[in-house]
């Protein structure tokens, strides 16, 4: 092994250390009281040395979220390809693949929705943002090109496939925040699964022709 090859599998050994830490650090409290320094302290590293792997918190925090977004679109693609089933067959299997990736890492998948709507984005560097923005996208494309197929055969109604696709995913994001709100007051409950259950069997039959 090279030199350069021994360096960057290095940089990317530490820079796993530290989003490990990181994700230690958020679990136990939260964004906004999180500083790089706690981050710094549970790597045993000084927080000069995140900021050679991290511009900032907020990319730290993103950065995250990769790992989850790669393992949705290997879901999605799954059920996709599932050439034998119906698409109205398929989008109740989108249930499963999203409900999947929620028990993969349900506080990454949380996270994941906050961030839709927040400023955290605007100041992301501009390859981890490309890297966002093209994850998600791809995974509305494959979901819109499970619509597409059902509104081609006539079992669909005839709408947009990308904002049925994008209807799709605001009521699973939807759920997962409201189910998650409701488990900070009660944490015994977890009526997350027949939520989506509910809902998904309400949306199919709205867009059935």
């Amino acid at each position: 092994m090279g030199i350069q090859e021994r360096k960057k599998r290095e940089r990317e050994r530490r820079r796993q250390q530290i989003a490990v830490a990181a994700k230690k650090i958020f679990s136990v409290k939260g964004f906004n009281k999180t500083t790089m320094e706690d981050i710094a302290r549970e790597t045993e590293l000084s927080a000069g040395t995140l900021y050679l792997y991290y511009k900032n918190k907020n990319e730290l925090f993103v950065s995250l979220s990769l790992r989850v977004l790669k393992y949705m679109n290997i879901r999605l693609e799954k059920v996709a390809k599932e050439r034998d089933r119906t698409p109205e067959q398929r989008v109740m299997l989108l249930k499963s693949a999203f409900y999947d990736v929620y028990v993969f890492d349900p506080l990454i998948v949380i996270n994941i929705f906050h961030l839709q709507s927040s400023e955290i984005l605007k100041n992301l560097s501009p390859e981890l943002l490309s890297q966002i923005k093209e994850l998600s996208q791809s995974s509305i494309a494959i979901i819109s090109s499970i619509f597409q197929e059902g509104i081609a055969q006539k079992q669909f109604i005839d709408r947009h496939p990308v904002a049925l696709a994008d209807i799709i995913w605001a009521v699973f994001s939807g759920i997962v925040l409201w189910e998650e709100s409701k488990r900070i007051i009660d944490d015994k409950k977890e009526y997350l699964k027949q939520t989506l259950d509910i809902a998904f069997e309400i949306f199919v039959k709205g867009i059935k022709k």
